[in-house]
């Protein structure tokens, strides 16, 4: 989990993972440099709670750290100010995963917060997840409704040429490598959809279209591109 200087959304993240009835996990809190309130919070916690305190890359960056130190089979990406819907959401997860012929298990997620992201229901503004070659459209996966075998980070973490969508990066990457994705019929989180990933700057897509076209071939560039565009002017007038 990476974290810079957002106690209240942090805590309030904390207590949904306390919350859940499933306890066989570690939680590794990447933190970036913090004031000293958000420090002395971490510096309290106890097991399964863990933390490292420095200053880091951005949140890809404090992501890989988080992977090189967790210990578990599983792993499970949330940000400060995500909550787990539920707490029997892991329980529900990891009681089937034994059984799951995938290295990936995903659920759907529901966005909270001023701005609409590119898909979403009128209602609740869930997104759930897909696993198809309309991926290299739209992002079929949300990080904070995804489940990674550990093994799939042993060759390639998190591309940090990429600051605002290297999970988009990361699985393409896998769905180009014929990984199999387990969907699930379950609410896994709440996050929020004002973060820098969902602020529709051109930036995003901009890095939209670089991962894309490194991903496949240059002359896919300009198809990419007009994709980009669209999704660009769809979400401003969504949110205009």
């Amino acid at each position: 989990m990476p974290v810079l200087n957002n106690l209240q959304g942090l805590t309030k993240t904390i207590d949904s993972i306390k919350n859940q009835t499933f306890k066989d996990f570690d939680v590794w809190i990447i933190d970036g440099g913090s004031a000293i309130e958000t420090q002395t919070y971490l510096s309290k916690l106890e097991a399964p709670f863990f933390y490292q305190s420095k200053k880091d890359k951005g949140i890809y960056d404090a992501m890989n750290i988080g992977i090189s130190l967790s210990k578990g089979e599983w792993l499970y990406f949330l940000g400060a100010g995500d909550l787990v819907f539920s707490k029997h959401v892991l329980q529900t997860v990891f009681n089937n995963s034994s059984n799951i012929n995938a290295r990936l298990i995903a659920g759907k997620i529901i966005y909270e917060g001023v701005l609409k992201p590119f898909v979403y229901s009128k209602n609740k503004m869930t997104k759930a997840p897909f696993w198809s070659p309309f991926i290299w459209i739209v992002n079929g996966l949300h990080h904070q409704g995804t489940f990674y075998k550990k093994e799939l980070f042993l060759n390639n973490n998190y591309n940090l040429e990429y600051k605002i969508v290297s999970d988009y990066w990361f699985n393409i990457h896998l769905f180009k490598n014929k990984e199999k994705c387990f969907l699930i019929d379950e609410t896994i989180a709440k996050c929020n959809s004002d973060g820098v990933s969902k602020s529709g700057n051109w930036s995003l897509y901009q890095e939209e279209i670089d991962l894309k076209t490194a991903l496949s071939l240059p002359i896919t560039r300009p198809f990419f591109y007009i994709i980009a565009a669209m999704k660009f002017l769809v979400r401003k007038i969504i949110n205009d």
